[in-house]
């Protein structure tokens, strides 16, 4: 299923990420929605519209892994990219494992999260995503 235009979705409990990705997101000319949680995704209308999820790994209820898990049992291929504040191996095998783009560590670089977003949403190859000018 393909997304015109991509819309990345982020999940993150913290309202300050949700803030910073959305803007850098934008930046670069992205279509973006924000959640504070997995339940209010999956509650909303977006999911068969997510061309990219940016998902937080500890969140109160249910957490990314286990939202992946869902994802994947469901059949919902959706690239996923993790972001954490929390360096835990364990979990970053599972995630990459499961199917993850990326894996992310809070802080990361613009350009970390920017290459991860390009190959999840296969830009051609050489394309690279430029930031509008304002």
């Amino acid at each position: 299923m393909t997304h015109d235009p991509s819309i990345v979705m982020i999940v993150d409990d913290d309202d300050s990420i949700r803030r910073a990705v959305r803007r850098l997101m934008k930046s670069f000319g992205l279509a973006v929605e924000t959640f504070a949680s997995a339940e209010e995704f999956l509650g909303s209308d977006r999911l068969e519209k997510t061309s990219c999820l940016i998902l937080d790994v500890h969140m109160p209820g249910m957490d990314g892994l286990q939202l992946q898990q869902h994802l994947v049992a469901s059949n919902h291929a959706i690239p996923i990219i993790f972001i954490t504040a929390f360096t835990d191996d364990r979990a970053r095998v599972q995630a990459l494992k499961a199917g993850a783009i990326g894996y992310l560590a809070k802080p990361f670089a613009d350009d970390e999260l920017l290459d991860c977003i390009h190959a999840a949403l296969k830009a051609p190859e050489g394309a690279a995503l430029q930031p509008r000018r304002q």
